[in-house]
């Protein structure tokens, strides 16, 4: 499919997990012991075989150019398309909405080959097969294809998502912004197939009228001028929208069931490689459902957890329900439960840390 461009829209990102967010962007939040939230779409793209990705970033986007690169892990270090990082244009003003970064962009949209436009945001975990989509757009001739999902998350607080209602004939025939979903109802995913031309001219318009938000302006407003068609999306998806959200979504991955649909059914999840040892285990470790990465250490007691690469569990510790990203070190004596340790946490020994209903984060570097 080298008529395709993937556009990764973190634009719109919010920030849901507060700690984790920080200091970097959502798209970038580890995952799944050694994975970033971006590579599920990204590596989705690469299975439909788009090889032209461009990543519109907004703040904090150090992190996910350091992960990214030059996009070799995904094969997008090519001579003819490739990966495009593309930081704001104008980054000493607010950023209004994606429309205008895509219109900061337009160049871009005008050069390339490609005939179809797929965007989505960079924090799905879902294997979305685009070349069935792409396909479905392609043969309905419509001007726009949206995703959505029928929401089986958990309940949401804040009114953050967007629903939809689908007709008979599976066209689109309206969008509610800014809703608490119940279990069913048809959340739009925020990922669009759209033709090429179509979506230079929506971009004009929009701009032009001192319209930014691309789903509301460009789409909500054209339902009843455009062709635009529903995808439904069938498969596992985390719905990602809390801590709460984030740490369950992290533990499902525990789930044998839930790992291989991931990682061993139809494709591959890329990630940026790490070149370290494997796991080493001493005689006075004891590891039970637990997903441990390269280049860890473990000395003591580690049950239903998810450890990130190169952290160190001493003698004595005991580690149970929690995620220690990366770097991290647990020492001597040291009992953590429910707990969310960012990146380069070191726990001192002897400490007792356990979290309530709500899993209780450590910020990056913290020394506790």
């Amino acid at each position: 499919m080298n008529a395709i461009l993937g556009i990764i829209n973190l634009i719109n990102e919010k920030p849901f997990l507060k700690e984790l967010t920080k200091h970097r962007c959502l798209a970038s939040v580890p995952f799944a012991g050694r994975y970033r939230l971006i590579d599920f779409t990204l590596s989705n793209y690469i299975y439909a075989e788009i090889t032209q990705v461009a990543v519109f970033t907004n703040s904090k986007f150090r992190s996910i150019m350091d992960h990214l690169g030059s996009g070799k892990e995904w094969d997008l270090d090519r001579r003819n398309g490739g990966l495009f990082i593309l930081p704001p244009v104008h980054p000493d003003k607010k950023m209004k909405g994606d429309i205008q970064a895509y219109y900061d962009h337009l160049e871009m949209f005008r050069r390339t080959p490609a005939e179809v436009v797929v965007i989505s945001p960079g924090y799905h975990i879902g294997k979305i097969d685009y070349k069935e989509v792409i396909l479905q757009h392609q043969n309905s001739m419509a001007d726009i294809t949206v995703i959505y999902k029928e929401y089986d998350g958990e309940p949401v607080e804040k009114p953050i998502y967007h629903t939809c209602s689908i007709r008979e004939d599976g066209g689109l025939s309206d969008i509610e912004l800014y809703t608490s979903p119940f279990f069913g109802e048809n959340v739009l995913l925020e990922t669009y197939v759209i033709n090429k031309s179509l979506l230079i001219d929506l971009i004009e318009a929009c701009f032009h009228n001192d319209e930014y938000d691309f789903l509301k302006d460009a789409i909500k407003a054209n339902i009843s001028r455009l062709d635009i068609k529903a995808y439904r999306f069938n498969g596992h998806m985390s719905f990602i929208h809390s801590i709460e959200s984030y740490y369950s979504s992290n533990m499902e991955f525990l789930n044998p069931d839930i790992i291989r649909s991931y990682f061993y059914d139809h494709w591959d999840i890329y990630t940026k490689v790490k070149h370290e040892a494997p796991a080493k285990y001493s005689f006075t470790s004891k590891v039970s459902n637990s997903l441990i990465a390269n280049g860890c250490e473990i000395h003591g007691i580690v049950e239903n957890s998810i450890i990130f690469r190169g952290v160190k569990i001493n003698k004595g510790a005991v580690v149970k329900n929690s995620i220690i990203m990366q770097k991290g070190e647990i020492e001597e004596d040291v009992h953590v439960e429910n707990i969310i340790a960012d990146k380069q946490v070191k726990i001192r020994k002897n400490n007792v840390m356990v979290g309530s209903d709500r899993p209780q984060v450590i910020k990056k570097s913290e020394m506790i």
